[in-house]
Order: C-alpha cells, then sequence, then structure tokens
C-alpha cells in the first residue's frame, strides 16, 4: 500500500494520498493544496490518482478537488451530502476499489451532517482494516465543533451517536485525521497528526465519555467564535458560492 501524510499550514489541515503500487492507482483524501502537489507525489510512487474523497463539506479551506478532477479523478462525497456539483456518493458501507486496497466508508454525522470516515484495508496484509482516516471527527485529543454546518446541540446529539460507531473498532487501529492543533474546527488539539483508536479511547477526553448528556453539554462548553469565512467556504464547497 502507499501512503502519504501532507500536512498543511496555511489552513492548516491534512491531507492524504492512499493507494496500491501494485495496481497503480491512488486517492487523495481532503484535498487542500495545489493539485500538482498531489500530482507530482503519485507521478513519483508510480500511481494515477484515480479518486479525489472530500470527507465532508468543508468551511475551514476550499477544496482543490476540481484540478484533479480535471486530471482525470472521479470526486466522491457522501451520498448524504447537500451540494448543488457533480459527484460520486458512497453510502453507509460504500467502497472505493483501489487494486489491493479498499476504502470502506462509514457515515459519521455530527461536525457536518454528511460527513464521512474511511476505513482503509490493505489485502496484501491482512483482510482487516488497517487504519481509519477520521476526517474531523476524531482528531487526536479532541473531536470536531459541532455548529458549523447544523445546530450545535443536534450536532452533538449526531456526534455522539458516530463516535459510538467509531469505538466498536480495534483499540490497534491507527487514526490518521484530518487536522491538527491549530485548525479552527476543533479545540484541544494535539500537534500530533497520528495516533491509535485505543490511544484516543484512554486519554481523548471528549472521545471517552459514555454518557449522552454529558457528552452534549462537554462539546457546547467553551465553543470558540466560528471562524468569519466559514458560511462561505462552505457555500463554495458547495457549489453555492463564490470562494472568498
Amino acid at each position: 500500500m502507499i501512503l502519504r501524510q501532507f500536512l498543511h499550514t496555511e489552513p492548516v489541515g491534512i491531507s492524504y494520498l492512499v493507494g496500491c503500487g501494485g495496481k497503480a492507482t491512488a486517492a487523495v483524501v481532503d484535498p487542500l493544496a495545489d493539485p500538482d502537489t498531489y500530482l507530482a507525489a503519485a507521478e513519483s510512487m508510480g500511481v494515477k490518482i484515480d479518486y479525489v474523497v472530500d470527507t465532508h463539506v468543508h468551511a475551514d479551506h476550499i477544496s482543490t478537488w476540481p484540478g484533479l478532477a480535471a486530471a482525470g479523478a472521479r470526486y466522491v462525497l457522501s451520498s448524504k451530502a447537500d451540494v448543488s456539483l457533480p459527484f460520486h456518493g458512497l453510502d453507509d458501507g460504500g467502497e472505493i476499489p483501489l487494486g489491493n486496497v479498499t476504502i470502506k466508508a462509514l457515515h459519521t454525522p455530527g461536525h457536518t451532517p454528511e460527513h464521512i470516515c474511511l476505513l482503509v484495508t490493505d489485502r496484501t496484509r491482512a483482510n482487516e482494516p488497517w487504519f481509519v482516516a477520521t476526517g474531523h471527527t476524531l482528531m487526536i485529543g479532541d473531536l470536531g465543533r459541532t455548529e458549523l454546518a447544523s445546530n450545535a446541540e443536534q450536532g452533538a446529539q449526531d456526534l455522539f451517536r458516530s463516535i459510538r460507531k467509531l469505538k466498536t473498532l480495534p483499540d490497534h487501529l491507527t487514526v490518521l485525521p484530518g487536522a491538527y492543533a491549530g485548525s479552527v474546527c476543533g479545540r484541544s488539539l494535539s500537534a500530533n497528526p497520528i495516533s491509535t483508536l485505543g490511544f484516543e479511547k484512554r486519554f481523548n477526553k471528549a472521545f471517552r465519555i459514555d454518557d449522552e448528556r454529558e457528552f452534549v453539554e462537554f462539546m457546547l462548553k467553551d465553543i470558540p467564535p466560528p471562524p468569519p469565512l466559514a458560511a462561505k467556504l462552505r457555500a463554495a464547497n458547495s457549489g453555492r458560492g463564490v470562494a472568498p
């Protein structure tokens, strides 16, 4: 399996290139850099970018998926996404085939209503998932804020159910989040861009809360002011506005 993590600072975020070298196919997850960044990385690894996936409709940056789609990639979002642009929709449990690698979608609403996490399996190693790309649902040290795309309380209730789904996954799974410290989409985020589900179950304050009322109260405390361009960025990424 090919895996490349890209750490971005302006804005803060993380994107990924994942694929199968043997079948020369790959996908980019949550792109925010110039498309040439990913195209050059793919070329150096001998793969073609056949898919570009956004885990959700972002409110902190403009997704650079159009440039990758122009180069031949198929744009993928959750089938729950309410957008005015062409995309391939993934249902909960839907899969993207990448040779010996499979990406499976888990619908995990909360940060946004359409959010998905991505379970990635490399069948040359095992028939069980190796890691989960969690976008802005589960980040290292905290969870994603819930009011940028919906009512904060409803978002927190949805997020509680989503993290219960993640908690059923094996502790050894690597967690690859969509952001790290400095992102406007979380609060107490770590600067470490990688963890495991087991570690987050033990030490992530929000993730380890098992009572729904306590969880919602925790998520509604100390919410930072919304980013000034959040609504415009989300509208632009939905195809209903112009990039600010």
